[in-house]
């Protein structure tokens, strides 16, 4: 019963809303306008096109409805390998308590390890993913077939509407079979303009979708594996050229979605690889990737307030909005002493994870701090903290002596002001 109530409530959100009203907007007033233009009820072809029409309006519904609450598979809390010592292969993850699977990623909104996740969308409020990526596509196809059926319906329909009076006045009265009021024209021109925006919207995406199934891809690996390339380009070893292990060829890796039981093919966590690849090819390289932004990370400290919104004009000003990084990923909320651990960079935004305080280490979930820890934030709101030693040398820099201590002292800081120059504070 609570699955089914976890289902339902699923729906109780913006984007399926607006998604199912798109649908029923277009299918209601097509079929509206095909009774005047193409009656069903004159001829078998008239019948056998809104016939289609009806078909594919209903695969598209039922394939929505299908990817919704079949969900993308997630993965269980506190998962762990069979074998123990794979355990060093792999990523662990603090929300869920468990390492993440092979292909698995944790997903902020859902809160969960998701197995083989695409990306998480907005539209049926869950993410796309090994469970429910065939009905997805199949979703985005019948919707753009059943939209560009819809267009050539409406725009059918309006040509002969608006040239009704002269298809009268010509002695053409079985093509003034489109009478408009005031409220058909408008609901014509509203579905041409949603039907048209559909066919090139999804379209797009069906195409991207497409694509990364026959390269057996999702896009957070295209993302790992340019980053990959990037990585052995970048240290000299471009001759050792990282190789993809989940790409066995077109046709197998189409049969890896469309398959008679819809994506539901094995277990989601192990996959076949290419010979001479393993199970952990990809996610050894993901760590190899995750120690090197690490070696990257630069610490922060806020010293005014920022309030996680995502165009900040009262408080941060006109500039700093207009170059927001174009990407939906949070704004965090900090007070003036966090610190933040900072990976990304921006000219006038930061990427980075706050760290909890030790009241927040202290107490419940219930009582700490609302808002994401992780997100984006304004850089002129944070300056950098560096240790600086009393002898006169940074970390890592040839002025500190042999054991990596200073006599007697202790680190200072240094604090990088907006304007991008530093001051030593000793």
């Amino acid at each position: 019963m609570s699955a089914e109530i976890s289902g339902f409530r699923r729906f109780i959100h913006w984007g399926p809303i607006t998604a199912l009203s798109i649908i029923k907007c277009i299918t209601l007033t097509t079929l509206y306008m095909n009774s005047m233009w193409w009656p069903p009820n004159e001829s078998f072809a008239g019948f056998a096109h809104q016939a289609l029409f009806l078909m594919l309006s209903t695969l598209a519904t039922f394939n929505y409805v299908m990817a919704t609450l079949t969900g993308p598979g997630l993965l269980p809390r506190q998962w762990q390998p069979k074998e123990p010592k794979d355990t060093e292969y792999l990523q662990y993850c603090k929300a869920c308590e468990g390492y993440k699977a092979p292909r698995s990623h944790h997903c902020r909104k859902c809160n969960r390890c998701v197995k083989k996740m695409d990306h998480h969308c907005p539209w049926i409020n869950h993410c796309v993913g090994w469970a429910n990526h065939a009905y997805f596509s199949y979703f985005l196809l019948f919707s753009i077939l059943g939209s560009m059926q819809a267009t050539v319906v409406l725009c059918g329909s309006f040509y002969r509407g608006i040239y009704r009076y002269y298809y009268l006045t010509h002695g053409l009265v079985h093509l003034a079979s489109v009478q408009f009021t005031v409220y058909s024209i408008i609901m014509c021109i509203t579905g041409m303009g949603l039907a048209i925006g559909v066919v090139i919207g999804l379209g797009m995406l069906l195409f991207i979708q497409l694509k990364t199934i026959v390269a057996n891809q999702t896009g957070i690996e295209i993302w790992i594996v340019e980053k990959a390339i990037y990585r052995r380009y970048a240290i000299g070893e471009s001759e050792d050229s990282f190789i993809y292990p989940y790409d066995l060829g077109w046709w197998l890796n189409l049969k890896q979605v469309f398959n008679d039981e819809c994506q539901k093919l094995g277990d989601g966590i192990d996959w076949p690889v290419l010979k001479g690849c393993d199970q952990y090819t990809l996610t050894r390289e993901q760590l190899a990737q995750k120690e090197e932004k690490r070696a990257r990370t630069r610490t922060y400290k806020c010293h005014s307030p920022v309030t996680g919104r995502w165009l900040p004009v009262c408080s941060q000003g006109w500039s700093v909005c207009m170059g927001a990084p174009c990407t939906d990923e949070p704004r965090i909320r900090l007070q003036p002493g966090d610190i933040i651990k900072v990976t990304r960079f921006r000219k006038h935004w930061l990427f980075g994870e706050r760290e909890l305080t030790k009241q927040e280490l202290g107490a419940d979930k219930t009582h700490r701090r609302k808002g994401h820890i992780r997100g984006w934030f304004p850089r002129r709101s944070a300056v950098e903290v560096i240790e600086v030693h009393e002898c006169g040398g940074e970390p890592g820099s040839d002025n500190l002596p042999e054991n990596g201590t200073c006599n007697g002292g202790h680190a200072q800081l240094r604090q990088q002001q907006r304007n991008g120059h530093a001051k030593k504070y000793m």
